[in-house]
């Protein structure tokens, strides 16, 4: 099985690095020096990772074969993908990979039926669960352990206890003023 692992961003510097956009929770595993990727569009690999280094809080990868700063720029935006065993499991208890998320059932803690997850959203902030429901609609759940209550992948469902207003139309809307306050 694929997994994107990574985006390659600007060239730093002139001999070849590139700054990366993380995208596993394993950059040490995924992005270490000898790692073979392929890669998106595949005219651009497969690549091979010379070295790696941290520089100002940001991941900077050299290739094999890629030396100064135009072939390194050639390469902005290119797709980095590992080849991962489906029964691999993340080294964390409460880590999953996309492909064990993707097609589980979702249920409120009361069991009432949301729909189905159908894609993960990578954002800066945090992830989300965008959850095809019966009807077609989509609703999107943030991953986070507060909403997010319990990943049963026997069961093949995620439990979840949303606020009012994130799957249903009981929003509470919250008022500057106070009513009980007479004007």
């Amino acid at each position: 099985m694929q997994l994107v692992v990574a985006r390659i961003g600007r060239a730093h510097g002139i001999k070849g690095e590139v700054t990366v956009e993380v995208r596993t929770d394993e950059p040490e595993l995924r992005l270490a020096p000898g790692a073979v990727l392929a890669t998106d569009p595949p005219s651009a690999g497969p690549l091979t990772i010379e070295s790696g280094r941290v520089h100002s809080g940001r991941l900077l990868l050299r290739f094999e074969g890629v030396r100064d700063r135009n072939a390194a720029e050639a390469l902005r935006n290119t797709l980095l993908i590992a080849e991962v065993d489906p029964d691999e499991l993340p080294e964390e208890e409460d880590e999953y990979y996309d492909h064990q998320l993707i097609d589980l059932d979702v249920v409120t803690k009361d069991g009432e039926t949301v729909g189905r997850i159908s894609e993960i959203s990578h954002l800066p902030t945090q992830d989300l669960f965008v959850v095809e429901r019966p009807d077609g609609s989509e609703v999107f759940v943030p991953f986070v352990a507060q909403i997010v209550t319990e990943i049963d992948l026997e069961q093949q469902r995620a439990v979840i206890d949303p606020p009012p207003g994130l799957v249903d139309d009981r929003a509470e809307i919250a008022s500057a003023r106070d009513e009980d306050a007479g004007a």
